[in-house]
């Protein structure tokens, strides 16, 4: 129907409905924004047959997206073996090279602005060779503490050991110094206790030789344990949380039968301090000794450089930002190539048979409307001139303007704030 014969209601209604419309769309613009790379899915981004059909060249973006499913799908599978790799400790064997040296003063007449005591400064420092970390760790870092136990003779029983053991209030240093007064050569032995995360612990001697670990951690001890039972089938049969000690296992843990559950609390009394590194060192007070600094060269555990980049990948978001906008600018190059596609139709219907294509245009048309106004009737006596002479016709426009007078006059009301008669 032109919309000169429109019924002016139905036409300021429909103008009302896409106001609604209009400003609800508005309204869901941002919250759609923000939900919409969530919505959107692989499918969004496959071109219609009809499409592919119409440009052979779009087999070339069909191959992309099988290209980038699989690439989606390694990319994932390489994420989740990051995230269990990291959860374990990822460490490399590094030389710490430590340097001993010492110092001495000898005495000074009296009336001298000086010491009248001779004495010496041993000093304990040391570096990691070939360190490529920016960040350079101290040297107490590597350590769980540090003993000097010096001559006992000379210096008494009171006085011969300084010792330094980490506390959760410790500071890092870059080296240890001990200062004695004492004019001959001394004895000393220094006794180094590593830092190993995660702790380390010796085995007893008879569970070491058995198992060939002798120093490990807890979880590398459990696994070369589980190993050992599993090889020689002490599992029992028939209840499997049961081990079945053979005559090494029942000399050890002293039990001919135990559980699984009770392996930790029993292999808590098997496991001590690893040893310490020791260290025996001459601390010389003679002014022509020449070789008063030695070197000796430790293997330390240090997190490895690629722990790292492999938590910086995981938790860095550029590269998801660049992938999402891309992402977006596919989706919307796809939506324009369909509407694109859609336009085609259209115009192509209407270029290959006009006549047919405006009167079902038009039927279309008068469908949408009649949908959204929720009115009835049958188009076809609408469009002709006959429809408006029925005898009815009078009477239904006074009733429509009688509505709207009164639908007037009760907007007045309101504004007013009186009662008209």
């Amino acid at each position: 129907m032109p919309q000169t014969a429109m019924d002016p209601a139905r036409k300021r209604l429909l103008q009302q409905q896409q106001q609604q419309q209009q400003q609800q769309q508005h309204a869901g613009g941002m919250m759609g924004h923000r939900r919409g790379l969530k919505r959107r899915k692989m499918a969004d981004k496959v071109l219609p047959q009809r499409i592919r059909d119409l440009v052979p060249e779009s087999q070339a973006y069909m191959d992309l997206l099988a290209f980038e499913r699989k690439l989606d799908q390694t990319i994932a599978r390489k994420r989740m073996e990051i995230q269990e790799a990291i959860k374990k400790p990822i460490t490399q064997k590094r030389k710490l090279r430590i340097y001993i040296s010492n110092t001495c003063t000898p005495a000074k007449p009296e009336g001298e602005e000086s010491e009248k005591v001779a004495s010496w400064e041993l000093r304990v420092e040391g570096k990691l060779l070939e360190d490529p970390g920016k960040q350079k760790r101290k040297f107490s870092s590597f350590f769980k503490s540090l003993v000097i136990e010096l001559d006992k003779e000379l210096y008494g029983p009171d006085n011969h050991l300084v010792e330094w053991h980490r506390m959760p209030t410790t500071q890092e240093t870059d080296g240890f110094q001990v200062k004695r007064p004492g004019d001959v050569s001394v004895k000393c032995t220094l006794l180094l206790m590593l830092d190993h995360q995660p702790p380390q612990y010796k085995l007893d001697p008879r569970l070491a030789r058995l198992l060939g670990v002798h120093t490990q951690t807890r979880a590398s001890i459990m696994q070369a344990l589980w190993l050992y039972i599993k090889n020689n089938k002490l599992q029992d049969c028939h209840e499997k949380e049961y081990i079945n000690c053979n005559r090494y296992f029942r000399q050890i843990f002293a039990c001919p039968r135990m559980r699984f559950s009770e392996i930790p609390m029993k292999l808590a009394g098997l496991l001590q301090h690893p040893d310490p590194i020791v260290i025996n060192h001459v601390i010389s007070v003679d002014p022509n000794d020449q070789k008063k600094t030695a070197c000796f060269d430790i293997d330390v555990e240090v997190d490895d450089p690629l722990k790292s980049q492999m938590s910086s990948f995981l938790s860095s978001t550029t590269n998801q930002q660049e992938i999402a906008a891309l992402e977006m600018k596919i989706h919307e190059t796809i939506e324009s190539i369909n509407q694109l596609k859609t336009q085609r139709d259209f115009m192509l219907s209407f270029s290959n048979n006009p006549q047919d294509f405006i009167q079902d245009w038009l039927k279309s048309q008068s469908r949408d409307l009649k949908l959204m106004t929720d009115t009835a009737g049958n188009p076809e006596e609408e469009r002709r001139s006959e429809f408006y002479q029925a005898p009815w016709i009078q009477e239904a426009v006074g009733r429509y303007i009688f509505s709207k007078v009164q639908q007037r006059r009760q907007e007045l009301e309101q504004v007013l704030g009186i009662r008209l008669t």
